[in-house]
């Protein structure tokens, strides 16, 4: 019997197929070379955290409190950079369009990332494709608050004073965009209330001025509110949270208080530019939930209203995506639309 021999069209096809394999396996391994030597190499210069809120704002006393403990963990300095303008899509555009090489990242929260999309004609990013997730660094609820005088002490009592007199009433927000001002536009669409809204660039001027008289109402995290509180001149009714908040046990949620099924919780998180090398991404992700995780840190974030919370980064782009989803629809009934 006469063995039949391979063609040479054959054999030339096998050699070209095993040398693309031979190169796919090079290209794979010279990447996984090359983001081992970034991680080991990086950083090498002081890294740039930019804020995309103002100072003493929620995000900055967790940025600053985080940046305080990577110096050490990563051996550069962390140059903390406040970009507060436009609800926060200043900063995370700051963010989104700078070199991916690792000495660029953000604090950004729901608005910039979640909700901006469906608020902004003209989004200078695409907060899907243009930014990485890193870590999920705190979540927690809204909280109603009311200036001292205002005569409600209840959640129903508040309703029934605000719709016995539609549009007398104004509501401060953090700023346009914000979990602050779509928690509260839910609100007004949920029980049926007219409140005029008062945009404020970040929470402390908003937080200021519902303790002044200025404006009458707000929904911040308790990072804004604490100090109000404690001097008495503005009066918490309720938390935004689906069940009750474990450092202000004694609020009711909305939920439970004549708002059936409302939740509207505050999240934020650390993003890179897209394209950072996946390295860069893990080791950063590590080292935050490593501090997350810091008795002492998660005592002084206890202290500030913040609930920390950590994860990896696939859990906080599902979370982004997740929340995009559920606001668009709430946005596009609300109207609410930033020019």
């Amino acid at each position: 019997m006469t063995a039949t021999l391979p063609s040479a069209g054959r054999g030339a096809s096998g050699r070209r197929a095993a040398a693309k394999r031979i190169a796919a396996l090079a290209l794979a391994a010279g990447l996984a070379a090359s983001g081992a030597a970034a991680q080991e190499s990086w950083p090498q210069r002081p890294v740039r955290f930019v804020m995309t809120a103002p100072p003493a704002s929620s995000i900055d006393v967790l940025g600053r409190i985080l940046a305080e403990r990577l110096k050490d963990r990563l051996g550069q300095p962390i140059v903390v950079e406040n970009i507060p303008a436009a609800g926060g899509t200043a900063g995370t555009h700051a963010v989104a369009k700078a070199a991916p090489d690792g000495y660029t990242m953000g604090l950004a929260f729901n608005g910039p990332l979640a909700f901006a999309p469906y608020l902004y004609e003209r989004l200078p990013y695409d907060p899907q494709k243009d930014l990485a997730p890193v870590v999920l660094t705190s979540s927690q609820p809204n909280v109603l608050a009311v200036n001292a005088g205002f005569p409600a002490a209840t959640v129903a009592e508040f309703l029934a004073v605000v719709r016995a007199h539609p549009g007398k009433y104004n509501y401060a927000s953090v700023g346009n965009g914000s979990s602050s001002h779509l928690a509260m536009e839910r609100l007004k669409s949920a029980a049926g209330l007219e409140i005029v809204h008062v945009p404020y660039n970040g929470a402390p001027p908003a937080a200021a001025s519902v303790a002044a008289g200025d404006t009458q109402m707000l929904m911040a995290v308790p990072t804004a509110i604490n100090p109000h509180l404690k001097s008495g001149r503005v009066r918490a009714l309720a938390v935004t949270s689906a069940a009750r908040f474990a450092l202000m046990p004694e609020l009711p949620t909305l939920a439970e208080s004549g708002v059936p099924g409302f939740e509207a919780t505050a999240w934020n998180g650390i993003v890179v530019p897209a394209g950072t090398p996946r390295a860069i991404v893990e080791r950063l992700n590590r080292e935050v939930n490593a501090i997350l995780a810091e008795p002492e840190v998660r005592a002084r974030l206890h202290a500030a209203g913040l609930e920390p919370a950590g994860g990896t980064p696939e859990a906080f782009g599902q979370l982004v995506r997740a929340e995009a989803a559920r606001w668009a629809p709430v946005i596009r009934a609300t109207g609410a639309k930033i020019d």
